[in-house]
């Protein structure tokens, strides 16, 4: 609908639009950042329709892109150097609004942070002191609330290393403390917790996976990281020491709590040492980005992801944006590099209708290295479909 009687609501910078469009896509992974992705649907659905007001959202779930995703919404970007996953010094950033903090620990403590192929070596010696470092240097800024997004990390130190950045001693039986890394878990002896710095923090993950077990950091998502059958089983070690010192010395049993087992365990150290609580990451991150205000009155909201499939419906962006959007009943369409999911499974999800590059190029290698432009096609048929022809088209 357009003309005076067209759904009207207000934007960020105090005007008004018109039947907007909302454009709220997660990343393509290995090909495109979520900011880019908005960008291309954007200049695809101005060919066709040059007049249409769109409010660019690019989300995140917690994991890679978050950062980048919430400065697109407002959040001011600081940079700073930290600790990468085997101590040497990388350049890692975090972002801020008022008194709230968006750290994503992948900035830091990620793979994609390792100077070589994961291997079991790093398996065992990766620390996540560089993730307790950003949310030291928020602090410091005035940060009195930190999100912190679990993803893409290379550690399984059970935190260990967050929390020594934040003045948490890890210590042998010789009182010496703990060299980086789970595999020197086994040998903690005590927790001097006397010095730590506390700050609140709300932990941003989908992982619902305890710290031990067959569900548990080690086991799940060692092999990710280069640990070998043996090694899964020295972290486990580590990891079970880890839970019954912090139990006997801070009082704090929560290694069966859902979510403990994120990123190597790092959830575990946010629960036990932080007192923080875990909430779906697309869910908290849209509550940042106050999207909500943002799709009053939108006409349409364009979500999407590298590939739509199975693993799509349990937490990843699409399905919680457009489960944000069906509750303000705005219509959702959704852009992917590929799709596997059938349109009733889309449709129970709120995603009225997929579109996939694969559609309009059947080699996926094709579809990575030409994401941008194939987007761009896709949005025109969007806004063809969706949004009505143009007079100026």
């Amino acid at each position: 609908m357009s003309g005076p009687d067209a759904p009207r609501s207000k934007d960020v910078r105090g005007g008004w639009r018109d039947g907007h469009c909302v454009v709220a896509p997660d990343k393509f992974k290995g090909s495109l950042t979520a900011p880019q992705v908005a960008a291309h649907i954007v200049t695809g659905l101005r060919r066709v329709r040059p007049d249409l007001p769109v409010v660019s959202m690019p989300v995140a779930d917690g994991g890679d892109g978050t950062v980048d995703a919430v400065v697109e919404s407002g959040f001011v970007r600081f940079q700073t150097s930290v600790a990468g996953p085997l101590g040497l010094p990388v350049a890692a950033s975090f972002a801020m609004r008022g008194e709230a903090a968006v750290i994503e620990l992948a900035e830091a403590s990620g793979l994609r942070r390792l100077p070589i192929r994961p291997t079991f070596q790093t398996a065992m010696t990766a620390t996540s002191y560089g993730t307790g470092e950003l949310i030291r240097a928020a602090a410091t800024r005035g940060a009195r609330r930190v999100v912190l997004g679990l993803g893409g990390s290379a550690c399984t130190d059970g935190g260990v290393g967050m929390m020594s950045a934040l003045g948490v001693r890890f210590l042998d039986d010789h009182g010496r403390e703990l060299p980086p890394g789970g595999a020197a878990l086994s040998r903690l002896a005590r927790i001097d917790a006397s010095e730590m710095l506390q700050v609140p923090v709300i932990v941003a993950s989908d992982v619902d996976n305890p710290l031990l077990g067959p569900r548990g950091a080690a086991h799940i998502y060692g092999p990710q990281k280069g640990a070998r059958s043996n090694d899964i089983d020295e972290l486990e070690w580590g990891l079970a020491r880890l839970a019954s010192i912090v139990e006997r010395d801070l009082g704090a049993d929560v290694a069966d709590r859902p979510g403990a087992g994120a990123a190597g365990g790092v959830g575990y150290a946010a629960l036990a040492f932080l007192g923080a609580t875990v909430r779906p990451g697309i869910e908290l991150i849209l509550e940042l980005m106050s999207f909500t205000e943002q799709i009053e009155g939108a006409r349409l909201v364009i979500t999407g992801e590298g590939s739509l499939d199975p693993q799509t419906l349990h937490g990843k962006a699409p399905v919680g944006v457009a489960r944000a959007a069906a509750g303000a009943t705005v219509p959702v369409v959704a852009v992917a590099g590929q799709r596997s999911l059938t349109g009733e499974q889309l449709r129970r999800a709120h995603i009225e209708q997929a579109y996939a590059l694969t559609d309009l190029e059947p080699d996926p290698e094709v579809c990575m290295a030409n994401a941008g432009p194939l987007l761009e096609r896709l949005a025109g048929e969007i806004a063809g479909a969706w949004l009505g022809a143009s007079a100026h088209a």
